[in-house]
């Protein structure tokens, strides 16, 4: 792996700047589902994990607290991931379908996953304080990997990358087509970066979702087939 990512990921693991997800991640890798009872959790903040050398770069929320903060991998052991890595494996950027755990052999190919947030959060809903202060981590995988497609998976992140791009980097963002009027989430929209870059909009692929039909197989589907269209805009 690239060594500044390798540098990266050991301080995000290292991270302990909120008290409040600190105190619930280990607490939940302490008392554990009973499902996992006889599984040693993860229990730190969850790294970035793919292709050092990925052209698309996918940003979720946050780690499940039963998921990536028992496997210590990003949308592993999960049934978000039980969705999403089909989907990617079905669109060439993954060598398998499965991911249950760290050293499964899973490979992801010009594609790298993060996160807005790196600790498992109460309820799921990690608050701005502690998305300022994951939001460096971000920052430097951007800078680091240079992505050409950003694919967001859910208005959080969405508005996240917004942020940062508006605030952070000083950029400015326009949708292909509408100037800057267009700066809204929806499930398949796209939007041009001035830097070249691209910025595509996915609902996540959480059981919320999948399970009520708002995010179909198809329409997961639809995003990658997207992805890989807008790096052969290159």
């Amino acid at each position: 792996m690239n060594r500044s990512l390798t540098s990266l990921n050991k301080e995000i693991i290292a991270c302990r700047k909120c008290e409040r997800l600190v105190a619930w991640r280990e607490e939940v890798a302490r008392v554990k589902r009973k499902a996992y009872s006889d599984q040693e959790y993860w229990g730190k903040p969850v790294p970035g994990f793919g292709d050092p050398h990925a052209r698309v770069l996918v940003v979720g929320l946050a780690p499940g607290a039963h998921g990536s903060n028992r496997t210590g991998r990003a949308f592993t052991g999960d049934a978000s991931g039980g969705f999403m890595y089909p989907a990617l494996h079905r669109a060439g950027f993954a060598n398998q379908a499965s991911a249950e755990a760290r050293g499964d052999g899973l490979i992801l190919k010009d594609l790298y996953i993060a996160s807005v947030g790196r600790c498992a959060p109460p309820a799921n809903k990690p608050n701005p304080e502690e998305l300022n202060n994951c939001q460096p981590y971000l920052e430097r995988e951007i800078e680091i990997l240079k992505p050409k497609v950003i694919v967001c998976l859910g208005r959080i992140a969405f508005e996240r990358i917004l942020r940062m791009y508006s605030r952070s980097l000083t950029l400015a963002l326009s949708q292909k087509g509408r100037g800057n009027s267009g700066k809204v989430f929806a499930h398949g929209a796209t939007f041009e970066l001035m830097t070249g870059q691209w910025l595509l909009c996915s609902y996540h692929p959480s059981q919320q979702n999948t399970l009520t039909g708002k995010l179909t197989v198809k329409m997961f589907d639809d995003i990658w087939v997207k992805a890989k269209e807008l790096l052969l805009n290159e």
